[in-house]
């Protein structure tokens, strides 16, 4: 019990992040199922636009 008094500190820290870093990665797969692009900006002036979205310009 010692123990987690001593590290309730940087486990409610390590908890905030994980709780980030969760919502972040659920954002992005939301986003790729919608097909929207991860970088946010539009595809016409990418120079990779034909290799990573080929056929569909926004």
């Amino acid at each position: 019990m010692t123990w987690l008094f001593n590290n309730i500190s940087t486990i409610i820290v390590c908890g905030v992040l994980i709780a980030v870093v969760a919502a972040i990665v659920a954002y992005m797969v939301r986003n790729k199922r919608q097909g929207k692009s991860s970088c946010g900006c539009g595809c016409k002036s990418c120079a990779m636009r034909g290799s990573c979205h080929s056929g569909r310009l926004d």
